[in-house]
């Protein structure tokens, strides 16, 4: 059953160390408030699976030392150039990136869905990616004649980490249309949900919230956090560009990462 707790702190505490967690590109459903709670936290050795590729949340993790790899398609700032904090972890080593593609996280994570060990997928076929990922298998396709297929193992994180806009009394959740956030949900062992408000109704019996509601079975904890995507937009919150602009200007050095963080932390 899904439970809803008071605070940041007690949500984050059980996302430990160590933790395979999946988080979602700026654009969807990023639970910013739990990463700042996270770093406060002091969490370490996150194992990061971005669905299917990750920016701010992720960079700003990496600047504070807590994560240990991250598989992903891509990082970077959008339109406010490439993820320095990352860039930098990269060139001095201190990072391991498993390299994938969007229809590879998308269908490692259906397996996990889906309860099965795999998922078949063809597009990777011919990509120097396969060099440099020997848990990706090509075989010949059993129902044809030397059709080869890539075959993709199951990605199964500890923790889905987002944000929604809101929950109801029975840990419903919706996402509306992010249906990437429902596949984490279902694939993930947890999920944790940072969200606007929570209702008194029970969303999965209003006919037009139901669709894009994830039942509450999927859901670990709920925490209310308005503005908890900030300062990323959300919903009719454009966000706060200055802000996304300072930071993508004050982490192109250590020592600009430095005070930024102090700045947010305090």
């Amino acid at each position: 059953m899904s439970t809803i707790v008071q605070t940041l702190t007690e949500f984050v505490a059980d996302i430990v160390d160590d933790s395979r967690v999946a988080i979602p590109p700026d654009y969807s459903g990023v639970a910013m408030a739990a990463t700042r709670a996270l770093i406060l936290r002091g969490a370490r050795g996150l194992r990061l699976v971005a669905v299917p590729q990750a920016g701010f949340q992720a960079d700003i993790l990496i600047g504070a030392g807590c994560v240990a790899s991250i598989e992903t398609a891509g990082i970077n700032l959008g339109e406010y150039g490439l993820a320095p904090r990352y860039t930098d972890a990269i060139q001095r080593g201190e990072l391991r990136v498993i390299d994938a593609t969007c229809p590879a996280v998308h269908a490692g994570l259906q397996a996990a869905e889906k309860g099965i060990p795999f998922m078949p997928l063809r597009g990777i076929l011919g990509s120097d990616l396969l060099r440099v990922r020997p848990d990706w298998r090509v075989i010949d396709n059993p129902y044809g004649d030397h059709d080869p297929i890539v075959l993709i193992p199951a990605i199964r994180p500890d923790i889905a980490l987002f944000h929604a806009a809101c929950a109801d009394r029975d840990g419903n959740v919706w996402v509306g249309v992010r249906r990437e956030l429902m596949t984490m949900a279902h694939a993930a062992a947890r999920s944790f949900v940072t969200v606007e408000s929570v209702s008194d109704r029970n969303l999965l019996e209003d006919p037009a919230l139901a669709a894009g509601t994830i039942p509450g079975l999927y859901i670990d904890r709920v925490c209310v956090a308005p503005g908890g995507m900030r300062p990323l937009p959300f919903g009719d919150d454009a966000g706060d560009a200055a802000a996304l602009s300072t930071y993508a200007r004050g982490a192109a050095s250590p020592e600009g990462y430095a005070q930024w963080l102090a700045g947010w932390l305090a």
